[in-house]
């Protein structure tokens, strides 16, 4: 096996990958899905309905050995970490996060996107949020000692679901030295501001990484840069600012088993619903990858 993905190959590149579980389960479903659209990462989630959290080292040689075969790399685990209730014994993330350094060097691996905890008791924010603190306190303590990296994505109803927060997050544990990064995720930014370029604008120096996720106004997801997320101004601000990192289509057009086992928010787009998970998969991969190549994004 060759060595850890490298997620950047020069200071400029945009690493584009998927979630491609959106495509199909199985490995080989997720491999044609891909090199159809020709995207060279994957960001494993699902593996053959298994999820990346808890999949065996044997399952994971073999679907390494089907991912090289593809010529695609493994970019950056899709774990659920971070969506369990503040209430729940941190321990259940705990081995999670020891799963995944085991699975890294078998599918060359060092970065993982991770949550910031629910709150159903709904207890008082500063509860909440020290809580939810320290719980990432944890999990940055192992990743840092296993030399990995893990990715905050904001989300609806977890402590890093709008801005305010997310900017906690990061300006507690996005320094030098420190193992946590911050992904901009468009559509579940749509779900709680109206309008998404003064986010952007209040967190663009901390963003080192991007989901291509968007929606309408009525909730409906959309291929990247057809929802109200500002997807094309804000990556070409980006651009402008120098961005580089892993850029992760994450398409949710249609509620496959895939997306609905990570406790999706949002709506499916109707315009779609004939279509199968490869299709629907195939065409918000086409979005993407036109709109980077219409910005000149540098994309690996």
């Amino acid at each position: 096996m060759s060595n850890t993905t490298s997620l950047s190959t020069s200071p400029a590149t945009w690493n584009l990958s998927a979630f491609a579980d959106e495509a199909g389960p199985s490995v080989a479903e997720q491999v044609a899905g891909l090199q159809k659209a020709g995207i060279k990462f994957v960001d494993p989630r699902g593996i053959d309905g298994i999820n990346i959290s808890e999949l065996p080292s044997d399952h994971a040689a073999r679907a390494r050995k089907e991912f090289d075969a593809g010529g695609i790399k493994v970019a950056m685990f899709g774990s659920p970490l971070g969506k369990i209730d503040i209430s729940d014994d941190m321990e259940l993330d705990l081995k999670k996060m020891r799963r995944l350094i085991e699975l890294s060097p078998i599918l060359g691996c060092k970065a993982v996107r991770i949550f910031s905890y629910y709150n159903k008791n709904k207890l008082p924010l500063a509860q909440w949020q020290n809580e939810s603190l320290s719980r990432i306190g944890k999990l940055c303590d192992l990743a840092a000692k296993a030399g990995m990296t893990l990715y905050h994505e904001n989300e609806l109803h977890i402590f890093g679901e709008g801005l305010d927060n997310c900017l906690t997050i990061a300006r507690t544990y996005r320094k030098p030295g420190s193992p946590l990064k911050v992904i901009f995720d468009f559509d579940n930014f749509n779900r709680c501001h109206a309008d998404l370029w003064p986010v952007w604008v209040a967190l663009r120096d901390q963003v080192d990484a991007f989901h291509l996720k968007d929606s309408d106004a009525a909730g409906q997801h959309t291929p990247i840069g057809q929802g109200k997320g500002k997807a094309r101004e804000i990556l070409t601000d980006a651009l402008a600012r120098k961005f580089a990192g892993p850029v992760t289509l994450e398409p949710h057009l249609k509620h496959s088993a895939a997306v609905l086992a990570t406790n999706v928010s949002g709506k499916p787009n109707q315009k779609f619903s004939e279509l199968s998970n490869a299709e629907c998969f195939h065409i918000a991969a086409t979005a993407a990858t036109e709109l980077l190549k219409a910005i000149k994004a540098p994309v690996a």
